[in-house]
């Protein structure tokens, strides 16, 4: 079974399951339901990396990652957050179509870029933006071939922030909200043990007030001693 981190079989290659889930037959009828309603060809089954399967046929995938392709402008898409569990999708140009982000299986040669196009694709000559080197998948997968060291579809943990690992103990943000909790609720706890030692008699020091995060009780005012403004005097009518 192939590893949910995208175990690389070689360099030039990337994952064993990319070739065949590039070249898979999509949308084509079922063989085994084709006369079922819905049963195009849209899935590819990374553990058994055979060819596309429709949904009717996932009872045989149970437990195996599957991934759904879907269909733009004729091209063959993967939805950027099923795919990026499992390669390393960078340098890719990603579009929006439909409110989810989605990256090409494959190339889209364009003959004449547009005007004032100043990046595109490496592979196809497809016109992108600045940021990518690449239009799809398999034109990243062509870069790789030509032996471009710093391209890979192996993906890299992310360093764990904790002290031990390079991280600092300050750094709230690598905290799980519900430690900082626990933090918070520890200094408010020590604040009022202060506040309580201050107020059994002894008097407080300049430092012990300074880390007094209790204010003291103000007094109580009585509003029925308090004396009222007279108003304008009114004379009762005759």
């Amino acid at each position: 079974m192939v590893s949910p981190f995208g175990q690389m079989r070689n360099h030039d290659t990337g994952p064993p399951w990319l070739i065949p889930m590039l070249r898979a037959s999509y949308f084509i009828p079922c063989a085994v339901h084709g006369e079922s309603n819905k049963s195009e060809c849209n899935m590819f089954c990374l553990d058994c990396m055979g060819n596309a399967f429709c949904s009717y046929c996932l009872i045989y995938h149970r437990d195996h990652r599957v991934v759904q392709i879907r269909r733009s402008s004729y091209h063959n898409v993967v939805r950027v957050n099923e795919i990026q569990k499992y390669i390393d999708i960078s340098c890719v140009q990603t579009y929006i179509i439909n409110s989810a982000k989605i990256v090409f299986l494959n190339e889209r040669p364009q003959p004449r870029p547009g005007k004032g196009v100043t990046n595109t694709c490496e592979i196809c000559c497809r016109s992108l933006l600045d940021s990518f080197r690449f239009c799809s998948l398999g034109c990243k997968l062509g870069g790789m071939k030509r032996g471009d060291p710093d391209l890979t579809f192996a993906l890299k943990l992310k360093q764990n922030r904790d002290p031990f690992f390079g991280g600092s103990e300050s750094d709230e943000s690598s905290t799980p909200k519900k430690i900082r909790r626990t933090h918070a609720f520890n200094r408010l706890m020590d604040g009022l043990s202060i506040y309580s030692s201050n107020n059994d008699g002894a008097e407080s020091s300049g430092d012990d007030a300074a880390t007094n995060i209790s204010p003291a009780t103000p007094p109580l005012f009585n509003h029925r001693n308090a004396r009222r403004r007279k108003g304008i005097p009114h004379r009762a009518p005759f």
